[in-house]
């Protein structure tokens, strides 16, 4: 018997936007990063955030945005402002009561795509 998929797992499309928009929120409250979100469109952000987790949890949409390395040249993120982003997706994890197995295939999925994001 196969193992549901992490979309799955964590509710769904509705659940996984839910998440989204409290992880879009942190950031807004992140000192860190906060600057960083000051003059973005939040429902764009939110939708383009909720089609890559539904799409890369396992659900059947599809996802319309850049590549990481694309949406993300030219920013140069630092190690801090990564963290802090990471930081503020496992508290949204939290605040929507994930399982520690999601939270740590997300903090995975996360990591692995730190090479694409940091300082390029």
């Amino acid at each position: 018997m196969s193992e549901e998929s992490l979309y799955d797992r964590l509710g769904g499309h509705d659940a996984l936007e839910a998440l989204a928009t409290t992880t879009f929120n942190n950031h807004c409250k992140n000192e860190v990063i906060k600057n960083r979100y000051a003059n973005s469109d939040s429902e764009q952000v939110i939708r383009k955030v909720t089609e890559f987790m539904c799409a890369g949890f396992g659900g059947k949409e599809e996802y319309t945005g850049d590549d990481m390395l694309t949406a993300h040249t030219g920013m140069n993120i630092s190690e801090e402002e990564f963290n802090a982003v990471v930081d503020d997706v496992l508290k949204a994890l939290d605040t929507h009561s994930a399982g520690q197995k999601e939270k740590d295939e997300i903090l995975a999925a996360l990591w692995s795509m730190r090479p694409e994001i940091v300082h390029v």
